[in-house]
């Protein structure tokens, strides 16, 4: 058995999200010597959602969970690990070389890399969010909406996600209260039908909280009507915060070319700026944000990496 440390890794995958789960089974498949590095747990952003409808071969539905479990099975069985650590510095140490330092002071030693950790949850920078989190305030519908049954909520943004969780808060609050602040949402039509057919559902659009009002809990928001800047108190429980995703990719900013947001700009085969590094995923700059093509992207990465080590 060799040491971890001591190996120089044919690839190291970082993040195992759905898009780093994939990328560890084509490497697998390749017979790459590989290795994932996860900072937190295995699932990544999927985890907040409880189940999973479009994800194709799933008539009905996945729940995350099973898709994850089935994942992890599919790449232990060709022999690629996990280590829970999480990847703090990336620095060239030789020719076609590089090396990963963590959060637990281990070095890392590779020839490639694929970059997936994934994004987080925006916040609105709004007074009163950061007191009442935990309080009110949340970022996952799957986590905290059992807390709110038979209560009045509000969910704020326009996308796919934003409206997902607000069916899901049907199912247990009183009330659903979704505020965008443009004039129409961004989701899909078929979930917009969905909500709209939803008689615990309402929509307050072209209006965006100003504040976030409470003693020890949520009690109400400050709402700012845009287009006639009338600003009125509505009554709620809980707000739950929909507004789009930060990706995680801090540690490489003086590495790689990234957007004024921060995402990695990959070429057509997830390459990056960076020689031998390739990313997917939430991380990637891109139009579309999807459990299915971060799996697509995984794979095209490793497929790049396996061609780029075969040339070496």
């Amino acid at each position: 058995m060799h040491n971890k440390k001591d190996m120089v890794y044919d690839l190291i995958i970082i993040g195992a999200g759905p898009a780093g789960l994939t990328a560890g089974l084509y490497a697998g498949r390749y017979r790459l010597n590989t290795l994932i590095l996860e900072k937190l747990t295995v699932g990544g952003q999927i985890i907040l959602s409880s189940k999973i409808e479009n994800f194709p071969g799933f008539p009905g539905g996945v729940f995350t969970g099973e898709l994850i479990d089935r994942l992890i099975k599919q790449i232990e069985e060709l022999g690629v690990s996990i280590e829970y650590t999480e990847a703090k510095e990336i620095s060239k140490i030789g020719s076609y070389i590089y090396g990963i330092k963590t959060s637990d002071k281990k070095d890392y030693q590779t020839r490639s890399i694929v970059i997936a950790t994934g994004a987080t949850s925006k916040k609105l920078g709004v007074e009163g969010e950061d007191r009442f989190i935990g309080r009110g305030v949340s970022y996952c519908a799957i986590c905290d909406g059992p807390l709110f049954k038979d209560k009045e909520v509000i969910v704020v943004g326009g996308g796919d996600r934003a409206v997902e969780e607000a069916m899901f808060l049907s199912s247990y609050a009183r009330k659903v209260y979704i505020i965008h602040r443009r004039s129409e949402l961004r989701a899909s039509k078929i979930l917009q039908e969905r909500a709209q057919d939803n008689q615990k559902i309402s929509f307050l659009l072209e209006s965006q909280i100003e504040s976030i009002l409470g003693q020890d809990k949520v009690e109400a928001v400050s709402l700012k009507n845009l287009k006639s800047n009338s600003i009125n108190q509505l009554s709620c429980q809980g707000v739950f915060i929909f507004v789009g995703i930060k990706p995680n990719t801090d540690f490489v900013k003086n590495l790689l070319q990234m957007d004024e947001s921060g995402f990695i700009i990959v070429d057509q085969d997830m390459r990056t700026s960076g020689q031998g590094i390739f990313a997917c995923g939430d991380c990637c700059k891109k139009g579309f944000y999807q459990v299915i093509t971060a799996c697509g992207e995984a794979a095209t990465a490793v497929h790049s990496a396996y061609n780029y080590l075969r040339n070496l």
